[in-house]
């Protein structure tokens, strides 16, 4: 009696794990240049929920919010920036306090911007510094529509804020020598990195720094080098459950299941593999070696918050619009 217990017990686990999801069928809306690390990020998830699907849709962090409030169906996000949540969180489709739903303020892993430049480093660029020089051109997205974009524009702006000592108009000169440099503006961060790559345009590629290693594990590591300025800024990646759709579909459970695995050792792993950096302790200590240190400082401490950001250097009329122009 007590093994047809057991079986009968472990026949109803399996039951239970294959069919605890009111829906088996997931979509994920992405930043541009995530592709390759959900791909095996859901091939994980799929193998150990039998039965589930997950979709993907990748586009500038920007944009993709903005296809949400159109009308995109996505169970959850993946994004590269705050401000992107939380123009979600205005529209009505996620909580207020979505930050409290996963650890870390709901950011399973982070990055910063870093530089990818060709192979031997023919211009000599090392910092931020080398970005304003006449010989010098600069690839990056437009920080208008790519979050990966607005990531680098806040490093550098960082990085020209120290080095000025918080003089305004020193600081958006400098900004302005480095747009300057740049040859032509793509809208999100893999058609920028198909500028530099494929059509040969440009002396520094600025990304993350995962995309750097992805490139360069792409495209053969002989031919670009990465290299990792003096001072960046620190890029969480929040994700969040899109509340007014998983409503309407019944997808909750099974879209905080996926979101969790982010967290799990195998996900943290997956998330190192593909070259970002992670909280767990055992996982960033297993790939201590492939990260080298830097100085990150963070956007509460230079800005003032994401809220302060937008204010300031996104909202129609700041910063951003000043220095960009009509570009």
């Amino acid at each position: 009696m007590k093994r047809i217990l057991l079986v009968g017990t472990a026949l109803l686990s399996l039951a239970v794990s294959s069919s605890a999801f009111a829906a088996d069928k997931l979509l994920n809306a992405s930043y541009d240049i995530s592709r390759e690390l959900f791909e095996k990020v859901n091939a994980a998830f799929v193998a150990a929920h039998p039965g589930v699907t997950v979709d993907q849709s990748h586009g500038g962090s920007s944009k993709q919010a903005r296809a949400i409030l159109e009308g995109l169906e996505a169970d959850v996000v993946t994004f590269n920036q705050v401000t992107d949540i939380d123009a979600l969180v205005k529209g009505g489709f996620v909580s207020e306090d979505w930050q409290k739903d996963f650890a870390n303020n709901a950011s399973p892993y982070y990055s910063f911007p870093a530089f990818l430049v060709r192979e031997g480093n023919p211009k000599g660029i090392k910092d931020w510094g080398d970005l304003v020089r006449e010989d010098v051109k600069v690839v990056f997205p437009n920080p208008k529509t790519s979050g990966n974009a607005r990531y680098t524009y806040l490093a550098a702006t960082a990085y020209a804020k120290e080095t000025f000592e918080n003089d305004p108009a020193k600081v958006e000169a400098f900004i302005a020598g480095v747009f300057n440099n740049v040859p032509v503006f793509d809208t999100g961060g893999r058609a920028a990195t198909t500028t530099f790559v494929e059509r040969e345009i440009g002396d520094v590629l600025i990304t993350f720094e995962a995309e750097t290693k992805g490139i360069a594990r792409e495209f053969g590591e002989d031919k670009f080098d990465i290299v990792v300025p003096s001072v960046s800024l620190l890029a969480e990646f929040p994700v969040a459950i899109v509340d007014k759709v998983v409503d309407k579909k019944g997808s909750r459970d099974l879209a905080k299941s996926y979101l969790d695995f982010l967290y799990t050792p195998e996900g943290q792993k997956i998330l190192a593999e593909n070259g970002n950096r992670v909280n767990d302790p055992a996982v960033a200590d297993a790939f201590k070696a492939e990260f080298p240190e830097i100085r990150l400082v963070k956007i509460e401490d230079v800005f003032g918050g994401w809220g302060q950001v937008k204010k300031e250097h996104f909202d129609a009329g700041g910063t951003l619009d000043k220095i960009y122009g009509d570009r």
